[in-house]
């Protein structure tokens, strides 16, 4: 039986040092039982939080992403001299700063690392010029940062496939959306207020945009916008524009989960027109609470939902989300029936079990002590 271990986590995450509970949180909540210690590095982030768990130690930088690389050797340096960590997790992406400074840090530090690989920026579908650089580049670092690698993990089979077209190799697939069976349970008092909703940081990639378009397809349909982001401001513009502001509601961010999903089911329809992403979680989150999932083929949907029987894809489109969209809103029906399947989903991604298959695969890393 292998016992508990010291864990350094490279982390783009910049929720958990500022106090918020995202996704991030919610995997460590459980992680954190599998470790001695674990240590996370991360941007710099507004706020200053405190560890959210006794055994969990965050390290956010002092200074911007430009400094990132070397906070991750400055700081990596002065974690593994004191705890030799036994075990290393580096979430890579553009501009693979935390590669860069992992690269860095092995030199001084000799720990097992494990590249994770979410998504591929920009893949299937790029939202800008900046998206399809990152794609480009991505061709060549990922497969260069995973020779270093002890092993490289994946969450879902399409970027699996993607990165082993590229040569990358020692990968591993371990699916990051871990599912609360006790806060996933439909709540029948809800009223279904609005026709869509859609939730998620407000950024170009989400596909929101098109999604606007698509409303102004559907008459007297409404959408409830949940979440925020640089994109907001750009995005209302637009629903005026259309003439469709009367008939969407922005928001926010909500305080925690339970509220997220006492607003997803305020919805008769939940869309997820993103054009790349490496969940995306809140589908399979909507789709355990038995709601009518319409997304295009994006991160681990494509391992997860049938086309009719659980869900529904579209091509992420205006014309298409609104036909897809349209024909579920005038069949009650159908959304039973699709909500119901879709429910299925949480004996695939129950938290705890995945959790610790995930903390047990980090622990097999880990060279095995000279006899």
């Amino acid at each position: 039986m292998m016992g508990l271990m010291n864990l350094l986590m490279i982390s783009g995450d910049r929720m958990l040092a500022a106090g918020k509970r995202g996704a991030f949180w919610y995997t460590l909540e459980e992680l954190h039982r599998h470790f001695d210690r674990i240590d996370i590095i991360c941007p710099k982030a507004r706020g200053a939080a405190s560890s959210p768990f006794a055994n969990v130690f965050l390290h956010p930088s002092p200074r911007g992403l430009w400094y990132q690389p070397l906070w991750i050797l400055r700081k990596g340096k002065e974690l593994w001299a004191a705890h030799r960590h036994d075990v290393m997790t580096v979430h890579e992406y553009p501009p693979f700063y935390n590669g860069l400074g992992t690269l860095l840090l092995r030199r001084a530090a000799f720990i097992p690392i494990v590249l994770e690989i979410h998504h591929i920026v920009g893949w299937p579908r790029a939202a800008s010029a900046t998206e399809r650089i990152g794609f480009c580049l991505s061709r060549v670092f990922l497969p260069f940062e995973g020779s270093a690698a002890s092993a490289v993990r994946c969450v879902s089979g399409s970027v699996e496939a993607q990165l082993r077209r590229w040569g990358v190799a020692n990968l591993h697939r371990a699916p990051s959306l871990y599912l609360d069976h006790d806060a996933l349970q439909p709540d029948a008092t809800m009223t279904k207020s609005v026709d869509v909703a859609c939730c998620g940081r407000l950024v170009r990639s989400k596909g929101f945009d098109r999604l606007l378009e698509a409303l102004a397809l559907l008459p007297r349909a409404t959408l409830a916008v949940v979440g925020d982001g640089p994109e907001r401001e750009r995005l209302e513009r637009r629903a005026r524009n259309l003439g469709i502001a009367d008939r969407v509601t922005w928001r926010g961010w909500l305080e925690d989960q339970t509220a997220v999903y006492r607003a997803l089911q305020t919805a008769r329809v939940i869309a997820v027109p993103s054009l790349s992403e490496g969940g995306p979680r809140i589908a399979v989150e909507a789709m355990a609470l038995g709601l009518p999932v319409v997304a295009t083929r994006v991160g681990i949907l494509p391992d997860v939902i049938v086309d009719g029987e659980n869900g529904a894809f579209t091509d992420g489109s205006p014309a298409d989300l609104a036909a897809v969209i349209g024909k579920l809103l005038a069949d009650e029906a159908m959304r039973q029936r699709l909500g119901e399947s879709a429910r299925g989903v949480l004996g695939l991604f129950e938290r705890r079990t995945l959790i610790k298959q995930y903390a047990d695969f980090l622990k097999s890393i880990v060279p095995l002590p000279m006899p």
